[in-house]
């Protein structure tokens, strides 16, 4: 019997599941919570790493409890994708984390796109823009902003490398998150020149040693080995970003599969074989956490929306669902510009919400509650169109996080998206990932020939009782829908932009 540990650490908390690689029964499940830092300024987004090793020391020791120690083989990190977190050359942080919802660097991201030639010339040399959400700003804005923060710097760690320095001792990084930096030339796998020495010249030697997503990161310390009870044999896998890991979870290690996590920010995403270059810089050209390349679309705001809706009109889950069922898709053309929290695709940084097509009949619960789904849903529908442009063909669309938990908003997705959107069984896919992942790295380090897709195909389940197929006649009201959504986005813009100003 061979366990194999998988563990997320995200925005909100740190979750864990143990696998059991014979019967694929996951054993035990765990999780602890976390907190961003209050009180910062507007667009502002931190978090202390030291409360991601509490949680996940925590979510270690609730996992251990329930099994045998000594039969755990491998751990599997995942991390919210993005983060910054700045280490001394002692392995010291330096300060808090910036978040892959920091958008306080837009001004940095103007500064690295204009000394590498623009828009366009970024797309030739990494593969992808500068946003405010991703690394690479983050990093200049602390060369900027906290010089003598940045005179200390030694190492420049995602989150999910620090849980792997955490348990390892060493510092290194696999290609899916470390496409996410906007440092790394995504179709030749290599750091990007450019982009490094844009930030600082010195910044090189800041960077990990890149490693394949089927090696390790290392084995557990002794001191981690000691702490837990584990065997100092114990691998800790490469690791990713949770949309790498969601891929892995979800068996979209394959073309014709995609997945779409509907949580606090949406993604939709698919594995291709060859890089994925948005020219109009929309979609993400990321590399994957299998080897292949990961072309993904990121909203910042889904359950954002329902979540603040539902408290405005103090309603429950169970009556949310019954509002929305009593009030015909579309809403009677009431759309919501859902960009709350500002916007990443379209990337519209300075955005705020909206609503339109107010009237008497419109100006219900229901008709509120409905806009609120669909528009995040189109909102996330806007950037699958992009995806299908470049070339991404949908078979079906494999939905986890906590919106997709309601058969009211799957069955809007299926409408919205016009393909068969179904669940997971294991709803916790980033977590399933770290694990397979864990029990690819062990069985590749043992001299064995593994395939990672065939253990999705045997491990990763849908839940074919939470399938819906599209509807034909709601299919035709939100195609026009989209196109008012989009229209509003575009036109709004300028406004957004003088707003900020």
């Amino acid at each position: 019997m061979s366990l194999f540990i998988g563990i997320d650490c995200g925005t909100q908390g740190t979750k864990g599941i143990i696998l059991d690689r014979e019967t694929g029964e996951t054993l035990a499940t765990a999780r602890a919570s976390h907190s961003l830092i209050s009180g910062l300024p507007a667009g502002h987004s931190e978090q202390n790493p030291s409360d991601w090793t509490e949680a996940l020391e925590k979510v270690l020791d609730g996992l251990l409890a329930q099994v045998e120690r000594a039969l755990v083989r491998g751990i599997g990190i995942s991390g919210q994708q993005h983060g910054f977190v700045p280490l001394d050359a002692n392995g010291k942080v330096i300060r808090p984390a910036k978040l892959w919802n920091d958008t306080s660097t837009a001004e940095e991201c103007a500064i690295l796109t204009k000394k590498l030639g623009g828009d366009k010339a970024v797309l030739r040399k990494t593969g992808l823009r500068f946003l405010p959400g991703f690394t690479a700003p983050k990093i200049l804005w602390l060369k900027r902003h906290e010089p003598k923060n940045f005179k200390r710097l030694a190492h420049v760690l995602l989150p999910h490398d620090y849980l792997n320095w955490y348990l390892t001792g060493n510092y290194v990084m696999e290609y899916g998150d470390a496409s996410g930096t906007a440092l790394l030339d995504v179709r030749k796998r290599v750091w990007s020149k450019e982009a490094v020495r844009a930030i600082d010249p010195g910044l090189e030697k800041m960077l990990p040693n890149l490693i394949e997503a089927h090696q390790p990161a290392g084995r557990i310390t002794p001191a981690i080995a000691e702490r837990f009870g584990l065997s100092p044999d114990v691998l800790v896998s490469a690791g990713g970003g949770d949309n790498m890991m969601g891929a892995i979870g979800t068996g979209n290690v394959e073309p014709g599969i995609v997945s779409a996590s509907f949580g606090t920010s949406g993604t939709i995403y698919a594995c291709s074989k060859t890089p994925v270059v948005d020219p109009d810089g929309e979609i993400a050209a990321f590399c994957d956490s299998t080897g292949n390349w990961l072309p993904l679309l990121c909203t910042m705001n889904v359950t954002t929306a329902t979540e603040m809706m539902r408290g405005l009109l103090g309603r429950d889950l169970r009556q949310y669902d019954e509002d929305v069922l009593k009030t015909p898709p579309g809403a009677d053309g009431l759309v919501l510009l859902p960009y709350f929290e500002g916007e990443r695709t379209p990337s519209v940084p300075n955005g705020t919400g909206n609503l339109f097509g107010l009237s008497r009949r419109t100006f219900t619960p229901g008709h509120f509650l409905r806009a609120a789904m669909e528009g995040a849903t189109l909102g996330m529908n806007y950037g699958l169109l992009r995806l299908r442009a470049l070339g991404i063909k949908p078979k079906e669309i494999r939905v986890t996080g906590g919106g997709m938990k309601t058969p009211v908003w799957r069955q809007i997705a299926a409408d919205v998206f016009g393909v068969s959107v179904v669940a997971m069984k294991e709803d916790e896919g980033a977590a399933l990932g770290g694990a397979l992942q864990a029990a690819w790295c062990v069985d590749r380090s043992a001299g064995l020939r593994t395939s990672l897709r065939d253990l999705t195909r045997r491990y990763v389940a849908v839940d074919e009782a939470t399938r819906c197929k599209p509807n034909k006649a709601a299919v035709a009201v939100y195609k026009k829908l989209q196109a008012v959504q989009d229209d509003l986005s575009v036109t709004l813009r300028p406004v957004f932009e003088r707003r900020a100003k």
